[in-house]
């Protein structure tokens, strides 16, 4: 069962309600930035872990300002669509309400609040946009960096995360051509282990990196395990099947 931190209380709690019902995720962003994309692509990591674990969930967007910039930024991080939170009537039977916001915001008097540390372009000031040219890069070095610690991305972390992407995406192909083999116990147990607990997305990447350089494992393995590590992550690493290797 997942569990997140509740920065209310300091405490894991289950992301999952208790009663039987949907769990409504709300993202509250104060406008378009890297920080706010990392609260959006939080709360897109929680809502894909919910639905690994078989949870009904329903998505809202609180921002008071930019919003339809953010849904352009976050559909290019390939960020699930949020419903509006002024078009959107709450209490439709949630059995529980998630609030993912950035850490220096005021926490909202109910709820299960999971707070996000500010991301920044280290160095330079950067429109987001510019960033969004390589956005399975950009998503990645967000995921490679603890929800908890300030992301200072520079251009070294976002070159690493490309050459990972590509590395893997050309894996994927390459391993896609051996027979297929079921992802192994042990490994699935890992990865459900890392991001059901407090969604620690750095783990989740550790297992893939062990796969990736496992000499025991078969290839079949190795292409169904980044598969469906993906159906977190959503790092498009099925992106060169079908291209010459």
């Amino acid at each position: 069962m997942l569990h997140i931190l509740d920065a209310r209380t300091g405490e894991p709690v289950p992301a999952t309600p208790a009663r039987r019902g949907l769990t409504r995720v709300e993202a509250h962003a104060g406008g378009l930035d890297l920080t706010a994309l990392r609260v959006l692509l939080t709360a897109d990591l929680l809502v894909r872990a919910l639905e690994l674990g078989g949870t009904p969930v329903w998505t809202m967007l609180t921002a008071p300002r930019e919003q339809a910039e953010l849904g352009t930024a976050a559909n290019a991080l390939s960020i699930r669509p949020f419903e509006d939170s002024r078009d959107v009537a709450s209490g439709l039977g949630e059995a529980q309400v998630v609030h993912v916001r950035a850490a220096t915001q005021e926490p909202p008097e109910a709820g299960v609040v999971v707070a996000v540390a500010p991301a920044v372009r280290k160095g330079v000031e950067e429109d987001v946009q510019r960033l969004l040219d390589d956005p399975a890069a950009l998503r990645l070095a967000l995921l490679s960096v603890p929800r908890d610690e300030p992301a200072r991305l520079d251009d070294g972390a976002l070159d690493e995360a490309a050459r990972t992407v590509a590395e893997w995406r050309a894996g994927v192909a390459r391993w896609g051509n051996r027979p297929s083999r079921p992802v192994p116990d042990e490994v699935r147990a890992r990865l459900r282990a890392a991001w059901e607990d407090d969604l620690d997305l750095p783990g989740v990447l550790a297992v893939l990196r062990d796969v990736a350089d496992s000499p025991d494992l078969p290839d079949g393995a190795r292409f169904e395990t980044f598969l469906y590590a993906d159906r977190l992550l959503a790092l498009d690493l099925a992106g060169e099947l079908g291209n010459p290797l």
